[in-house]
């Protein structure tokens, strides 16, 4: 019997310890930037206090499946089921809830409120601006400041916030880079503001987290953190070396489908505005609903077409 408990107790050992280095390979487990961390740091507080939460109860359980149970010579005097009205036990039972839901609640509002504001690590730089919109199945990054846009990759500098501008051209959307934060939703006719910030250099992958039909798995995009003097020469280079992107070249590029990686040495913010109510049907008065009705192979990945 003690070898049987014994083996079940090195298999629960091991189930744990893989648990814990299961996180080293999740990229919100090991954020690379501030607001990563704070959100990460949210996370693991509320699963320790879960777990306490979890032990507690395994622990009464037990004693009481153990004091209560069945057993030979049991008098009627061990076990008494009647506690209506026991004003000790309903204190008990309406407190201890609310002190849980009390300690969850204060971090993860705090948390909130503070990352709807750029990371305070870098507040004596200004955000760097950009605006993300999405459409079915690709992103759209555009940088007003500099004047340049990418489809499906992203440059940005290091120990610097990014404000990311977030509205979609079509159907509802969700930017999330999971090694620098959490997601927030892009919406046709709205504009959502997410701060991310990279402390390290590195690619990260970025996807739409909010699933949009038959290219979701494939809208995905790389984000290319790096020194600021790197992403000035990539801004300087893009600039020399990428076209224009003329009004009829973007309203091509909006039709559903999948796209590869492009830059160009202007934005689409010259000709509309996705985020605003002016801009949110922007696309199906060019493309019309049927756009969506019969949709080939997609173009720039795997070959996805409706069943």
């Amino acid at each position: 019997m003690k070898n049987k408990w014994g083996k079940y107790g090195i298999l629960l050992a091991v189930a744990f310890l893989l648990i814990l280095t299961a996180g080293c390979s999740v990229p919100v487990l090991d954020p690379k930037g501030p607001v990563g961390e704070s959100q990460k740091n949210l996370i693991v507080f509320s699963i320790i206090m879960m777990s306490l939460i979890v032990i507690v109860v395994m622990v009464a359980l037990t004693y009481m499946l153990v004091k209560f149970r069945e057993r030979p010579n049991r008098s009627d005097e061990d076990y008494d089921p009647e506690h209506e009205g026991n004003t000790k036990l309903e204190i008990i039972w309406t407190v201890i809830p609310l002190i849980i839901v009390t300690a969850l609640s204060i971090p993860t509002v705090i948390t909130i409120y503070q990352l709807e504001d750029p990371p305070q690590s870098s507040s004596d730089k200004e955000p760097l601006v950009v605006h993300a919109t999405s459409a079915d199945w690709k992103w759209f990054f555009s940088y007003p400041e500099q004047k340049i846009e990418t489809v499906n990759y992203l440059h940005i500098p290091t120990d610097r916030a990014v404000e990311f501008k977030l509205s979609s051209a079509d159907s509802m959307a969700s930017l999330w880079i999971p090694a620098l934060g959490g997601q927030k939703y892009n919406m046709a006719g709205m504009e959502t503001t997410l701060y991310l910030q990279a402390d390290e250099a590195g690619t990260y992958e970025g996807r739409n987290s909010n699933f949009t039909g038959t290219g979701f798995a494939e809208q995905t995009f790389d984000v290319h953190a790096e020194p600021a003097e790197e992403f000035q020469n990539w801004v300087e280079e893009t600039k020399q070396s990428a076209p224009e992107l003329t009004q009829d070249q973007y309203d091509e590029l909006l039709a559903p489908g999948l796209l590869q990686e492009m830059e160009f040495s202007s934005t689409h913010l010259e000709y509309v505005d996705h985020g605003s109510m002016d801009g949110s049907d922007y696309l199906i008065q060019r493309h019309g609903t049927e756009a969506f009705e019969d949709i080939p192979a997609l173009e720039g990945g795997e070959d996805v077409a409706n069943d």
